[in-house]
């Protein structure tokens, strides 16, 4: 049985030193808000402790794979970062403007049209952007927003965003079988 790189020491020695927060240490950056946009930040590009984040599983995919379907009626490695992209504009509007904002089928897992490199290129720059966005609203937030409830749900702003990077760990995991069924 090979080993995983999931719960390896290997994973365990790429892990940053906890830092000591030191008495200069700003209030923002220990606030609240700013750890959750290092858990979105972690869960996208980061040093994810679960292992790779979905950045470094897509580095190498190229447009071919990405719009394969390795496993049968799953989605395709380009239908869930579009998800993905989707989930974080949604979320951050949801801040931004405060309003009950709902996806339909169509927005929820778009359709790829275009299989072309440059098409899946631009997928994963529109993925970057969206998620930079998303991070940039969250450390903007004060801590007192994160109890207001979300428009239109029975859940907080704090709920909404823990889901969210649980949400991109969960098919970050998805995109990892992808890649190794379609091998």
């Amino acid at each position: 049985m090979q080993a995983s790189a999931c719960c390896s020491m290997e994973m365990e020695s790429r892990m940053p030193p906890t830092k000591p927060k030191s008495a200069s240490s700003s209030t923002k950056t220990n606030s609240e808000a700013e750890r959750l946009a290092e858990q979105l930040r972690n869960a996208f590009d980061g040093e994810a402790w679960h292992g790779p984040a979905l950045l470094e599983l897509l580095s190498g995919v190229n447009a071919a794979t990405a719009a394969a379907y390795p496993v049968p009626g799953a989605h395709s490695i380009w239908e869930l970062v579009l998800h993905i992209v989707a989930w974080d504009d949604a979320v951050t509007r949801r801040i931004v403007l405060g309003k009950a904002l709902q996806l339909n089928d169509a927005e929820n897992f778009p359709a790829v049209n275009d299989q072309t490199p440059a098409a899946w290129k631009k997928t994963i720059a529109d993925a970057t952007k969206a998620h930079a966005q998303l991070v940039k609203t969250v450390e903007a937030l004060p801590d007192r927003r994160l109890s207001e409830r979300v428009p239109g749900k029975k859940y907080d702003i704090r709920f909404m965003l823990e889901g969210v990077a649980q949400h991109e760990l969960y098919h970050a995991g998805q995109i990892a079988i992808l890649k190794k069924a379609g091998k």
